[in-house]
């Protein structure tokens, strides 16, 4: 990595001491106007979430805080650091100088990256070794590269929050991945798959973390202004409508009336990760609350209904239920996408405005809105095709018996790779 690193990544013009002379150059009065003062904010919400908040959120398991929170926080420094070389490989490589050149926008942008495999790691958590993680982290920025590059510059679809590139990428590679490595005698280590009720707390941190900084998310790479603007109010208004409607569905399906905390820490996610591909277009606040109402009941409800048939029918062990706070939301954010972009008009956008939002500029300057939706819905089948097809792969590799998983006895358990308290020593090795 060191190597690559200096082969190829260099400062970009507005992190490179050079600054001076380019502001001289290009007539820059201030240096509020370099992208750092404009960007770094919502960096660093997006980078509390994918350490924190992702992290976090997986410790529900009583007996797998390390291993949530220490594995996650290994694959995403290993994975923004490949991301940032693939995605610069595809999206910024100097043709006249073979070099990649990043600011803070790559910072973000790879962070975006890392988030796939995150959630990829929500469908194997306590299943699969640390050098596992590192395989499936591997190829998983790999493959959300050419995805994203495939959609963003190909197709040219608009999805500034990743409904689409980043949550039903992951979610469907992950399950993927769960789907070949299915372990039929998982039952062995059923003692360990619960939750206790200080293990549920920590999570809730993470619930909290990811709730709040989520508009942040749905906005970091958009442009400055109207469009920024406009994705944080709607994603805020469409979180909390979420809430909501997860809280009534979570207590209306338990015949004591009582809310179970499982719902109240990923349902409530729902909204933030379908708003994604829509976030900066038009969609008005009470449409960003709709598409949050929705989101609340049709994820609460793939918890009680579609994970145990996924289990039991499909053999897919999803031990997050990253299927109902991603893959589902996810999908529902790229059709919210097509047809927001489809119906978008000049009466309500402006004729510059809709330029501006769809970047219907250069080769897409005579692209029509219709045409746009299209190119949206063809990208949302991307994101499901490289998902499904690249997790089995991946999961017929990280299925060979080299890589020092833990037995189905033992899955779920920290004591396998960590130290603990308990007096007992394992080692980690690769």
């Amino acid at each position: 990595m060191i190597i690559l690193f200096g082969v190829f990544i260099r400062y970009d013009k507005e992190s490179n001491a050079h600054w001076v002379e380019t502001k001289a150059h290009d007539n820059i009065t201030s240096d509020i106007e370099n992208d750092f003062y404009f960007r770094y904010p919502s960096f660093q919400d997006v980078h509390v979430m994918i350490f924190v908040g992702f992290g976090f959120l997986m410790t529900f398991l009583k007996r797998y805080s390390f291993g949530a929170v220490g594995f996650n926080f290994l694959i995403a420094s290993f994975g923004l650091q490949w991301a940032l070389l693939m995605q610069g490989w595809f999206h910024s490589l100097d043709p006249q100088t073979g070099k990649i050149f990043i600011g803070v926008e790559s910072l973000i942008n790879a962070d975006f990256c890392v988030a796939g495999c995150l959630i990829a790691y929500g469908a194997v958590l306590g299943k699969v070794s640390p050098v596992q993680l590192l395989v499936m982290t591997l190829f998983g920025v790999t493959l959300f590269a050419v995805e994203e590059y495939i959609i963003l510059n190909l197709l040219h679809a608009r999805d500034a929050g990743g409904s689409m590139v980043i949550h039903t990428f992951g979610g469907y590679y992950g399950l993927a991945i769960s789907r070949v490595l299915y372990r039929p005698n998982l039952h062995q280590s059923k003692r360990m798959q619960g939750s206790v009720y200080h293990s549920d707390t920590f999570a809730m941190i993470g619930t909290l973390f990811l709730w709040m900084f989520w508009p942040s998310f749905n906005s970091a790479i958009t442009d400055h202004g109207d469009g920024q603007h406009r994705a944080v109010i709607n994603t805020y208004l469409c979180l909390a409508s979420t809430v909501l409607t997860t809280v009534a569905i979570s207590s209306l399906s338990q015949k004591t009336g009582k809310l179970d905390m499982v719902h109240i820490q990923n349902s409530t996610l729902a909204g933030g990760v379908a708003l994604g591909t829509a976030a900066e277009f038009m969609i008005s606040p009470y449409g960003a609350l709709i598409v949050g109402f929705f989101c609340g009941i049709i994820s609460t409800m793939g918890y009680i209904f579609i994970s145990p048939f996924l289990e039991k029918t499909l053999k897919i062990q999803d031990t997050c239920g990253i299927h109902n706070l991603h893959a589902m939301p996810g999908v529902i954010g790229g059709i919210v996408g097509a047809i927001t972009a489809a119906a978008a008009s000049e009466s309500v956008y402006g004729k510059q405005g809709l330029i501006n939002t769809f970047d219907f500029t250069g080769d897409f300057k005579d692209r029509t809105v219709l045409t746009q939706g299209g190119y949206q819905a063809a990208g949302m089948c991307v994101s499901i095709v490289f998902g499904v097809v690249g997790g089995a792969i991946v999961g017929s590799i990280l299925k060979l018996p080299i890589w020092g998983d833990p037995a189905d006895e033992n899955c779920f358990d920290d004591e396998v790779y960590w130290e603990s308290s308990g007096g007992k020593h394992f080692c980690f090795s690769f």
